[in-house]
């Protein structure tokens, strides 16, 4: 079988001509892409769309496409973790670049704007709640990177002096750090955003730090999380997406950047349970920037 043909069993398409997961079709899909966690903040965003052409819906993923102030913008929710970005990020670019009809890739690459609208814990004094955070570098705790192949495009040496300051238990798992988009951060970062580190964790509970009845294998690990600076860089805040999103856009030679509204501050012990009434000043931002 030659290299460039996607076989049945690994590109899926169903029966309608749609991509497996996400139910679109190539052209349903806009170059500058926004991503939610949340199905119910699609229409939140697409709210502010000048008209929409498509409204497709499986799973916890929505998508909407559009047209906001003549920029066509394609806005799909991905639910909960690195492990459906991963499903996102693959079948969007599929769509993209690969041919549904001979199963091939196309000969030239169609680059996505992917940007990632959602919340997140701020870990130090200057990302306390209602804070912008931009996610320059993305340190993920979930392993998704470490089965791909290009593994040293990512940030090795930021990555080791992670591991040494905050002395990383090999049997976590390898963390890696991927980076945002430099040309995407300079145009979504202004000056309303804090720009910073952005720890994705591989779930809401013990890998950010929380213990309810189990305990944690590392008790000390977000005092060590807080600590860490290098070369300027702090941790600034806890998600569950970035460094994926970050990492396989990187890989396909798309451009993506994850910006977040702080809704807790673990440094603080604040929270705000009520933020969905506020982030909708985030997306007009990316919005008119993106």
């Amino acid at each position: 079988m030659e290299e460039n043909y996607f076989a049945p069993s690994e590109l899926i398409i169903n029966e309608d001509g749609s991509i497996f997961h996400l139910h679109l079709k190539p052209q349903n899909l806009a170059d500058k892409v926004i991503l939610v966690g949340d199905p119910g903040r699609v229409a939140l965003v697409a709210s502010h769309f000048d008209d929409v052409e498509c409204d497709v819906n499986n799973r916890e993923f929505r998508t909407i496409t559009g047209k906001y102030k003549n920029k066509r913008i394609t806005v799909l929710s991905t639910g909960i973790g690195c492990d459906n970005i991963d499903i996102v990020v693959n079948e969007l670019d599929a769509l993209a670049n690969i041919d549904f009809e001979t199963r091939k890739e196309k000969a030239e690459l169609r680059q996505l704007t992917l940007v990632r609208i959602g919340t997140c814990g701020g870990l130090q004094y200057n990302t306390p709640i209602g804070t912008f955070v931009a996610s320059e570098k993305s340190i993920g705790f979930d392993g998704l990177l470490n089965y791909y192949a290009g593994r040293e495009k990512l940030d090795i040496e930021f990555e080791e002096e992670f591991k040494k300051q905050v002395k990383w238990q090999p049997v976590l798992g390898n963390p890696y750090v991927a980076n945002a988009d430099k040309e995407l951060l300079d145009q979504i970062a202004q000056d309303d955003m804090v720009r910073g580190v952005t720890i994705a964790c591989g779930g809401f509970f013990g890998p950010q730090g929380r213990r309810l009845r189990v305990p944690l294998a590392d008790p000390q690990l977000n005092e060590k999380i807080v600590e860490f600076e290098y070369k300027g860089l702090r941790c600034t805040n806890f998600e569950m997406e970035s460094s994926a999103l970050a990492g396989l856009a990187q890989h396909m030679g798309h451009k993506a950047l994850t910006c977040c509204m702080v809704i807790a501050n673990r440094r603080q012990k604040e929270a705000n349970a009520g933020y969905k009434n506020t982030i909708d000043g985030l997306i007009k931002t990316v919005l008119d920037r993106i």
